[in-house]
């Protein structure tokens, strides 16, 4: 990788951790399910009259969108609004490894190896000792709505991998334009139109400028950038780029929040990242069988082609 790509690769990373904080940020001028609407709004427009037209069956729109836009990022900004801390939902997202490994195993009928599955036990031990943590100091219950935030995010990951996607910046711009409108029937309905109508109402350069970045920077530029990453370069060398996302949250929620970060936590985050590492580790390939000779025949030889042709994988889709 050349080190302009992998400046880029470092600073999507970043990109992404940093978005942890901003999200805290913005949350102190939305509710939840308001802002999250909003920021699959920003995604979409004007970029959606930009990208051309989908490259993917709108099933798979449809499907991602819910499960990414509606699913994920909801539990996620519910979750963080209820008292999860930014650092910390950086970290514990990563599991997302580990639930795409299961579902795919489950849906698509991908073994994992035993590293992977080492690497899945890693991981939880991680989480068992993130929740322990976080037991100690704040509430279980925004905990486990980050991990359902998560487990949703594996699922996403499966269903791209099925729409397999040529254009990664096409595909996430029109799944944003389906959450829009389910996050905020869910917000005038839970949240109520008088806190949604409130929060428009006094919102300033601070809270516009959550929504740019978690859209514009975050989704937009996010993407685009490891779209083009992912075009130059096998996903095995960009993926483990996403490993440094918990480094920068924890990092920037630290300098910008002042959340402290306990010995517990290091010790779940060095557990969770080894293992999320491991999780990730491209398939070994093996070669195709060698066909025996035939056997020695009285008729003259006959000349054959070659006896099987190599099918190339597909490659693997993450979304932040």
């Amino acid at each position: 990788m050349r080190p302009s790509h992998l400046a880029l690769a470092v600073l999507v990373a970043a990109v992404w951790g940093v978005n942890f904080t901003v999200i805290e940020i913005g949350l102190g001028h939305f509710p939840p399910l308001l802002f999250s609407a909003l920021r699959f709004l920003a995604a979409a427009l004007p970029a959606v009259f930009l990208v051309g037209r989908p490259k993917v069956a709108w099933k798979w729109i449809v499907a991602v969108g819910l499960v990414l836009g509606v699913a994920k990022f909801g539990l996620l900004f519910v979750g963080m609004d209820a008292g999860m801390p930014a650092g910390l939902s950086s970290l514990v997202l990563q599991i997302q490894a580990v639930f795409t490994a299961a579902i795919a195993a489950l849906t698509l009928g991908e073994r994992p190896s035993r590293v992977r599955l080492l690497g899945m036990l890693i991981a939880l031990a991680g989480i068992a000792v993130a929740a322990v943590d976080e037991g100690a100091s704040g509430p279980l219950g925004a905990f486990a709505l980050v991990i359902g935030a998560a487990a949703c995010w594996g699922a996403s990951n499966v269903l791209t991998r099925k729409a397999a996607p040529p254009d990664a910046l096409n595909f996430m711009v029109w799944v944003s334009t389906v959450p829009v409108l389910p996050l905020l029937a869910l917000s005038l309905l839970t949240e109520g139109p008088a806190r949604d109508l409130a929060a428009l109402r006094a919102l300033d350069w601070q809270g516009a400028g959550t929504v740019v970045y978690v859209a514009w920077i975050t989704t937009v530029f996010g993407f685009g950038a490891w779209g083009f990453l992912l075009r130059h370069h096998p996903a095995s060398t960009v993926a483990p780029f996403s490993l440094l996302v918990p480094v920068f949250g924890m990092s920037s929620a630290f300098l910008f929040l002042d959340e402290p970060v306990s010995p517990l936590r290091w010790c779940a985050a060095a557990l969770l990242v080894g293992g999320v590492a491991l999780t990730s580790l491209p398939r070994r390939r093996t070669a195709p069988p060698v066909p025996s000779a035939p056997p020695v025949a009285s008729a003259p030889p006959v000349a054959t082609g070659p006896t099987a042709t190599a099918t190339a994988p597909r490659p693997a889709y993450r979304a932040g």
